[in-house]
């Protein structure tokens, strides 16, 4: 496993531990889901051509449901 160190603002890095705080979780646990959430998004292009196809078969897909 890596570790990444990052510098964070005083400012940030008390927002980002009474955020952690608020839902329960230690510091490293909130940025490891935080991260894993944001690697989790599907890419805005993939996103769009997944749109394009669904709206071009969207009668298709009425007629065979």
């Amino acid at each position: 496993m890596t570790t990444v160190t990052v510098q964070l603002e005083d400012s940030k890095a008390t927002l980002l531990r009474e955020k952690a705080e608020k839902h329960g979780l230690s510091l490293d646990q909130f940025v490891k889901a935080s991260i894993e959430d944001l690697l989790a998004q599907p890419e805005p292009d993939f996103e769009a051509a997944m749109r394009k196809v669904l709206a071009r078969n969207e009668e298709l897909y009425k007629r065979l449901a």
